[in-house]
């Protein structure tokens, strides 16, 4: 999907590309792919780079273009983690901008007609467009991160009764999201550092704050999930030894039973052996023994109620 606005940040949509314009692309084709080399004149393998999900943050300069590719979140819940993070390539022109993303995501949400709807500040140059990417990009990322720990917490309370692995493996997918976004967080980090030493003689009073608020939020973020990954790496190997102790809790619980249903079964097969036991020509014998077996069992469950066992 690709659409073409005529300034940064969407607010007016146009069929055709403008000096000055902002092309945002979002899942492309094999048919956009192609009109991204041919017409737009990117280097093939800089798109397939920016497609490719392992793909590190970076920045390239060259006579033509530049290029800042950083890594965003994405929440899919169908991907087998909820949340995991992407490339998002920034392909820097003369005449236009080119956003690529292999996926559709909450940075630049393709479906809203202004990215920056909320934000009535224009976007004045091209730094000024890419800074308020790494600021938003660090905003999704702590509001995700809120939302992992919110279902981690709810798995907790699941697994504090839970015998079973299942709970124990959708905590491994929310420590395995934190691990994407740590190392995606690094990597932008890094990457806003080097904006600002290449830049540093270089840059508007706006675009200095900017780039302050870029690097506070990503710092925020990249702090929270490495809080947030040390307390599950704590709690995966809590919750695995209080799923072993519930297992064994259980297992108890029915060793006990069979005990106390053993007692009846004993009587019943001492007195139904076909020889003589005195009671075979007692009309009562049969409730006799029945209140005896019933009796023993009683006593059975108070002796382990005493030691606290049941």
């Amino acid at each position: 999907m690709l659409k073409i606005f005529k300034t940064f940040g969407g607010y007016n949509e146009i069929p055709n590309v403008e000096k000055g314009c902002w092309i945002n692309v979002s899942t492309p084709t094999p048919t956009e792919i192609n009109r991204l080399t041919n017409e737009f004149n990117i280097p093939a393998d800089i798109v397939q780079d920016i497609l490719d999900a392992d793909e590190r943050p970076r920045v390239e300069f060259d006579d033509e273009w530049q290029l800042v590719i950083l890594r965003i979140p994405v929440s899919s819940p169908d991907n087998g983690v909820p949340y995991f993070t992407v490339p998002l390539g920034i392909f820097l022109a003369h005449n236009y901008t080119i956003t690529i993303c292999s996926l559709l995501n909450d940075v630049l949400p393709f479906e809203q007609p202004s990215v920056y709807r909320d934000m009535k500040q224009p976007i004045s140059d091209e730094l000024n467009f890419i800074l308020k990417l790494f600021l938003r990009s660090a905003t999704t990322y702590l509001h995700y991160l809120k939302q992992i720990n919110q279902q981690t917490a709810n798995i907790e309370q699941d697994l504090e009764k839970s015998i079973r692995n299942k709970e124990l493996n959708k905590l491994l997918k929310m420590e395995k999201c934190l691990v994407f976004f740590i190392t995606s967080l690094k990597a932008n980090e890094l990457i806003l550092a080097k904006l600002r030493s290449s830049r540093k003689n270089n840059i508007s009073e706006i675009n200095e704050d900017l780039l302050e608020d870029a690097i506070i939020e990503n710092k925020q973020a990249l702090d929270m999930a490495q809080i947030y990954s040390d307390i599950q790496s704590g709690m995966m190997d809590a919750f695995a030894s209080v799923i072993s102790n519930n297992l064994n809790v259980v297992m108890k619980q029915l060793t006990l039973i069979s005990i106390i249903l053993m007692i009846p079964t004993l009587i019943a097969s001492l007195y139904g052996m076909n020889v003589p036991n005195y009671l075979e020509g007692h009309s009562w014998a049969f409730p006799a023994i029945i209140g005896f077996s019933g009796f023993m069992s009683y006593l059975g469950v108070l002796l382990f109620r005493r030691r606290k066992w049941f």
